[in-house]
């Protein structure tokens, strides 16, 4: 089963517009001029996005994009919600280096309501020193950051913390509900762009049924 976790790009998607550059009657063909900011939706962090080394999206390795990734289920019981290494305690011992770990908040149906960005669940600085102790490979998310997006020393420590230990941030996933299995095979492709920052990812989850 192949399950899509990728926002759509549309009207209302903050960072992101469009706009008609030809048509089929008046041009022969119909294209569009896109303007997206570099993190909007279902995006792919790069270190140099917070300051760590110089690293860009362009030269992230593009097998660290496929790999074995666990669906952790977070219960959220109020906004702003500090998630703790606890959540992964049924299989801490099975999650092996290069791994990599998604957090099924349920946060993606908020999309439309400004507690999307300003409430979303966060990372706690022991939860992200034990992925980077375990070496994990990437850690996935539904909300747009990983940290309070409101609180510049968080969002910039908990990043540089996850990001200097080589972890791969991807952020802004949906369609979580359809996940099932306790681990998949997850496909996260940034866009090449050169000397990237960040670059928006097309997500795809592979569930055995």
């Amino acid at each position: 089963m192949i399950i899509d976790l990728t926002q759509n790009y549309a009207a209302g998607t903050p960072g992101f517009d469009c706009e008609v550059a030809k048509t089929i009657q008046r041009d022969g063909w119909n294209a569009s001029t896109l303007h997206i900011y570099s993190h909007s939706g279902t995006h792919m962090d790069a270190p140099v996005h917070f300051g760590v080394g110089s690293i860009t999206i362009d030269v992230l390795p593009p097998e660290r994009f496929f790999g074995k990734a666990w669906v952790i289920e977070v219960a959220i019981h109020k906004d702003q919600q500090l998630i703790t290494e606890s959540v992964i305690e049924r299989v801490a011992d099975k999650i092996e280096e290069g791994d990599s770990v998604l957090l099924k908040t349920g946060w993606y149906k908020y999309l439309q309501e400004s507690r999307y960005r300003n409430a979303l669940p966060r990372i706690s600085e022991s939860f992200a020193k034990w992925m980077v102790a375990k070496k994990i490979n990437r850690l996935v998310v539904e909300p747009p950051s990983v940290a309070d997006v409101n609180n510049l020393e968080e969002v910039t420590h908990i990043h540089q913390l996850l990001l200097q230990a080589n972890i791969i941030i991807v952020e802004g996933i949906c369609n979580t509900d359809q996940l099932s299995a306790e681990h998949i095979e997850l496909i996260t492709l940034p866009l090449k762009i050169k000397e990237g920052d960040g670059a928006p990812a097309r997500v795809i989850a592979i569930q055995k049924q």
